[in-house]
């Protein structure tokens, strides 16, 4: 009687702790679900954001480089291909009818004397020309012819005094007439022949007047 007694209290004793054990396991359970859910949710937000993003990115990216290669086909074909290309020595002149400096008056292709107005012993009026030298460069074009008997020494350009000053050293002249420095001639400018001018004139290399 007292062995059956026994028996039924570890029976109960067993199926008590079994019992709680089950109900702790669906508590812990019940506990984590909802914790793997909102991080499962979160994750699947994030990588839905990171998705949206990156199809937006991509085009713009693209649009971008598309913008940069335009830029750069468009100022490289805003510069005018070299038609011919040298280089001499070059003086400087500011003949303005004024008989500065002996000039023999106003340039010969008939524009008033200015920034950008060289001479030139044979090309065609109204030529234009680039010169460069030490890094700097300039644009300007043949308005009168010159400089004369210097040209048989091989000085076959004539450049405005603005324009000599602003090769030689990156300044300005002191005065139209006088570059305000002891240099005379700039040796080596490089010259590159843009359009031919309609002027009186011959093409090709610069001869000797």
């Amino acid at each position: 009687m007292q062995k059956r007694a026994l028996n039924i209290a570890i029976t109960a004793l067993t199926g008590s702790t079994l019992a709680g054990f089950l109900v702790a396991g669906v508590a812990m359970s019940g506990d984590d679900t909802p914790d793997r859910g909102k991080l499962t949710a979160q994750q699947s937000r994030a990588e839905l954001d990171l998705g949206a993003r990156k199809p937006a990115e991509a085009p713009k990216k693209a649009e971008a480089g598309a913008q940069s290669a335009e830029k750069k086909a468009a100022v490289k074909k805003a510069q005018p291909k070299a038609l011919l290309a040298g280089s001499t020595i070059a003086s400087y002149f500011w003949d303005d009818g004024s008989g500065v400096n002996g000039d023999t008056g106003a340039p010969a292709g008939g524009e008033p004397m200015q920034k950008g107005l060289f001479a030139s012993p044979s090309w065609p009026l109204g030529t234009k020309v680039k010169v460069s030298y030490n890094g700097r460069s300039v644009v300007g074009f043949i308005g009168d012819r010159g400089p004369g008997e210097p040209s048989r020494s091989g000085v076959m350009l004539d450049l405005d005094t603005y324009t000599f000053r602003y090769l030689l050293d990156g300044g300005k002249p002191a005065s139209k007439y006088e570059t305000g420095t002891d240099a005379g001639h700039l040796n080596g400018v490089k010259w590159e022949v843009l359009s031919w001018g309609t002027g009186a004139g011959s093409r090709g290399a610069p001869s000797a007047m």
